[in-house]
């Protein structure tokens, strides 16, 4: 839960796993005021999906890094997983998109696919909802932390259309190399940007630079960033790279 700091302008924001906590410093100074969306322009929709242990509320600090003029005509989503027994927490029950099966999270750990199917169509109806209400697909962006990274990964490539981009912090590929098949034509398309700490000793580094090579056998290429030093959390830097990645993809009339 984000505990305000009175003596500064600051945000302490707690992300979990399993039993590993991570704070992120957010700083308020540049903090947009709410603004009702312009229906009559071209509308852009970003949905962020915490990691395991954390809610959504928890999470929505993060737009205000997103200080672009881009972004004024932007929703923003951060849904609560809802609440599973977790087996690398033997069974407690938190919040949780599906199941983990052990902590830390590396290459070659055992994947729930049935359960990531399940998380992927709650993604997907809140997706189309968003397209149904006049959103275009090239401007939906689909963030994810840790498991919601995870998320994020396994919906945008079995999403029947082409988004506008996927973003993975501290993520992993959560499922096998059988559901590649499965991706449409169309999602082999969305960009995706995949960024990763070198430190990172809840999901492992090994996890996350897994990915790339995984998903070319697929024919999906991403970007890959490395971070030395980080460990399992989110930096400012990445959150400003994020906003310009995604500025310089959103599609205008």
């Amino acid at each position: 839960m984000p505990t305000a700091l009175l003596t500064k302008p600051i945000v302490l924001l707690a992300m979990a796993l399993g039993s590993t906590t991570v704070f992120i410093m957010f700083s308020y100074c540049f903090q947009p005021p709410s603004r009702k969306l312009d229906s009559t322009a071209n509308r852009s929709f970003v949905l962020w999906l915490h990691g395991l242990g954390d809610s959504g509320p928890a999470n929505e600090p993060i737009k205000t890094f997103f200080t672009s003029s881009a972004f004024r005509n932007t929703k923003w989503s951060f849904p609560s997983a809802p609440s599973n027994p977790v087996t690398c927490n033997h069974g407690t029950v938190m919040p949780s998109w599906f199941d983990i099966h052990e902590i830390p999270v590396k290459a070659d750990s055992p994947k729930d696919e049935s359960d990531v199917l399940k998380a992927v169509q709650n993604v997907h109806a809140m997706i189309d909802k968003e397209v149904a209400a006049g959103t275009d697909p090239n401007n939906v962006f689909v963030c994810g932390f840790s498991q919601g990274g995870a998320l994020t990964l396994a919906s945008i490539l079995l999403y029947p259309k082409r988004l506008g981009g996927g973003a993975v912090f501290s993520g992993w590929v959560p499922f096998n190399s059988s559901l590649i098949e499965q991706f449409p034509p169309a999602a082999k398309k969305t960009p995706i940007l995949w960024s990763h700490g070198k430190a990172d000793r809840t999901v492992l580094f090994e996890a996350g630079q897994a990915g790339p090579p995984f998903l070319e056998q697929a024919g999906v290429s991403c970007e890959f960033k490395v971070y030395p030093g980080l460990g399992h959390s989110i930096t400012k830097e990445e959150l400003k790279y994020l906003e310009s990645w995604i500025k310089t993809r959103l599609q205008s009339s």
